[in-house]
């Protein structure tokens, strides 16, 4: 549950974005990971989750003069027009492919978000890493490239690419053990 101060403070920031449009980039850089985790942990295809986060954000801010501050974290408001978003699409696929339309999303529960939580927590710790590791475990983990591969793009050992890949995971776990302290 977000502190008093941080409640109040996101209020001031929504009603500032819809007074002006242009100050909605600080509502996007605060909600980003959490809103792309949330999608990336659907629909398990790179593309299909940045082009449907980027679509989140532009029905949020296209949205936002109809948004009513309820007492409930913006951050469900993003989360509940990407299930939406996520539900869309498949139906269209469905349709496309002359498949039974998907089951709707239910709201994320408080396990979902918890989890969509630690997974923003852990895309902005990899932000942190220094860059050889972080290019290691976006390569890795993101583009899901095998050692050989990512030793072939950055011009290393596969020992040295495992090396990195090690140190990196340590100090992620070290980042985020310190983030939740």
């Amino acid at each position: 549950m977000k502190a008093p101060k941080a409640e109040a403070d996101e209020r001031l920031l929504v009603e500032a974005a819809q007074k002006d449009p242009r100050r909605f980039a600080e509502l996007y850089d605060a909600h980003f990971e959490r809103v792309y985790a949330f999608v990336a942990a659907r629909v398990h295809q790179r593309d299909a989750a940045e082009d449907l986060t980027s679509e989140v954000f532009q029905q949020a801010l296209a949205n936002l003069p109809r948004y009513e501050w309820r007492g409930v974290p913006f951050a469900a408001w993003l989360l509940r027009i990407a299930a939406n978003a996520i539900a869309d699409r498949w139906k269209r696929a469905a349709r496309e492919q002359g498949d039974p339309a998907p089951e709707a999303f239910a709201e994320p529960d408080a396990a979902e978000v918890d989890d969509v939580e630690r997974r923003a927590l852990a895309f902005r710790c990899v932000a942190l890493l220094p860059e050889v590791q972080r290019r290691v475990i976006e390569l890795r983990f993101a583009e899901e490239k095998s050692i050989r591969e990512i030793a072939r793009e950055i011009k290393k050992s596969e020992g040295a690419v495992k090396q990195l890949q090690f140190r990196a995971l340590q100090n992620l776990r070290t980042l985020m053990s310190d983030a939740d302290a």
